[in-house]
C-alpha cells in the first residue's frame, strides 16, 4: 500500500501540540478532512504551559485506535462526567503527540526503596519549593543543567551526576562560580536511610532526587497487531522515521526525529503526507522501503550509535533531503548558522548565551529573507 487515489480523505490527527497543527494545516491545504484529537483543554502540546503537573498522568487517557481493512477505527473517550466513548472511522491516522510525554527513569539499584522525593524533571516548574534542600540532578544535558542553575540561588547543595565527567566549559565555569554546585559520577546505589551512593565510593544523603534523564517514545493509544514497535526508543519499522511500510500512507508519524530544527522540518513532513495522501506523490515499494531501513540501521550500527539514539538525527543534510521529497526549500544558511552560533555559545557561556546578541548580523538577514512559511490569511481558509 505505497500511494493513494487522488481523493479527498477522512484523516484523524492524534495531538494538538506544534507537529499536529501543521499537519492539519497541510492536510486542509490538499483538501482532506481532518479532525484533530488532543487530550488538553487547549492545543499547544509541550508548549501550553500548566503551572501544576504533580498529580498529571504524563500519557493522558489510552485512547484506541486500530487498522480495519486499510482503515482506522478510532474510540475516543471525552473528558467528561459521563466519559462518552466515541468510536469513529478514519481513512488514515497521523500521530503527532511528539516525544516529551513519558519521562525515561534510569535503573538505580535501590531506587524504589528510596523513601525521599523523586522526581523527573517533567514535573519541575519552579526552584521555591527546593529550599533548603540538598537536591540531587541526575543527568547533566540542557534540562539537567537549567535547573542545576535555577536551583543554585535557593537551594542549599545542588548535586550533578553525570555519566561522564568530561563537560563542557559552559558547565565548568557555573561549577566554579557557585560554592554549593557539585559534580558526580554516575550513581551506584540508593539507600533508605536518604544515602546516594556513587560509582567513586563518595557519597552523600539528599533530599530530593531530580532525574533529567530524558523522554521514551509511547504509542498506549494504537494498536497495529505488532506492525509498528517501540524497542529500546526505536520506533520501528519506520521509513524515513516517518512511514511503517506495512501500513503507508495510511499511518504517519511526525515528530519523531529528535535533535533537528523541528518546526520546518515538522512542516516537510506534513506536507509529505498530504501529498501522499492526496495522490500527488508516492512512495517507494514496500521492499525499498525495508532495504532503506536496514540501511540505515546498518549504518548506525556501524557507527556505534546504541539503538535508543535510532531518531537522534542532528543533521541538516536530512532536514534538506526531506525537503526534496517535496520541493520544498532547504534551510537558509542564516538559519542553519544562528542554531550552530547558539550551540558553540552555550558550550562556553552557559548561564549568558541566551542573553547574547553577537548573532546580529544574522538575524538581520533573516529579517529580510522570506520566512518559508510566510502565509496569507487564504492559506488558513476552509
Amino acid at each position: 500500500m505505497v500511494s493513494s487515489i487522488n481523493m479527498s480523505k477522512n484523516v484523524c490527527v492524534i495531538g494538538g501540540g506544534p507537529s499536529g497543527l501543521v499537519a492539519a494545516r497541510e492536510l486542509r491545504k490538499e483538501g482532506h478532512n481532518v479532525v484533530v484529537f488532543e487530550q488538553n483543554h487547549d492545543v499547544g502540546g509541550q508548549w501550553l504551559y500548566d503551572p501544576i503537573v504533580e498529580n498529571e498522568d504524563p500519557l493522558g487517557r489510552d485512547n484506541f485506535l486500530k487498522g480495519k481493512d486499510l482503515r482506522w477505527v478510532v474510540k475516543t473517550t471525552a473528558k467528561t462526567a459521563m466519559d462518552k466513548v466515541v468510536e469513529e472511522v478514519y481513512d488514515a491516522v497521523v500521530v503527532a503527540t511528539g516525544h516529551y510525554s513519558k519521562p525515561r527513569l534510569p535503573k538505580i539499584k535501590g531506587m524504589d526503596a528510596w523513601r525521599r522525593r523523586q522526581i523527573h524533571s517533567h514535573i519541575y516548574r519552579v526552584p521555591e519549593p527546593f529550599r533548603n534542600e540538598v537536591v540531587l540532578v541526575v543527568g547533566n544535558s540542557l534540562s539537567g543543567q537549567d535547573i542545576s542553575m535555577e536551583l543554585v540561588d535557593v537551594a542549599k547543595e545542588i548535586h550533578l551526576s553525570a555519566k561522564s565527567l568530561d563537560i563542557s566549559e559552559g558547565l565548568i565555569k557555573v561549577i566554579s562560580k557557585y560554592d554549593n554546585l557539585y559534580l558526580h559520577p554516575q550513581i551506584d546505589s540508593l539507600h533508605e536511610d536518604g544515602r546516594v551512593l556513587f560509582i567513586d565510593g563518595s557519597w552523600l544523603i539528599a533530599n530530593t532526587i531530580i532525574y533529567c534523564t530524558g523522554y521514551s517514545y509511547s504509542f498506549p493509544f494504537l494498536d497495529t497487531k505488532g506492525i509498528v514497535v517501540v524497542d529500546d526508543d526505536r520506533v520501528g519499522p519506520l521509513y524515513e522515521h516517518t512511514f511503517p511500510p506495512s501500513l503507508a500512507p495510511s499511518l504517519s508519524f511526525i515528530g519523531i526525529p529528535r535533535k533537528l530544527i523541528g518546526f520546518p522540518f515538522f512542516e516537510c513532513q506534513a506536507k509529505w503526507i498530504s501529498q501522499l495522501l492526496s495522490g500527488k506523490k508516492t512512495l517507494p515499494s514496500w521492499d525499498e522501503m525495508m532495504q532503506s531501513i536496514e540501511k540505515f540501521y546498518h549504518s548506525t550500527d556501524v557507527a556505534g550509535i546504541p539503538k535508543h539514539n535510532t531518531h537522534d538525527l542532528a543533521n541538516f543534510e536530512y532536514c534538506d533531503k526531506y525537503a526534496d521529497y517535496i520541493g520544498f526549500p532547504h534551510l537558509e544558511e542564516w538559519r542553519k548558522e544562528l542554531c550552530l552560533s547558539a550551540l558553540r555559545s552555550s558550550d562556553v557561556n552557559l548561564e549568558t548565551y541566551r542573553d547574547s546578541y553577537e548573532d546580529k548580523e544574522m538575524l538581520q538577514e533573516a529579517r529580510k529573507s522570506p520566512h518559508f512559511t510566510q502565509l496569507g490569511t487564504e492559506a488558513f481558509a476552509p
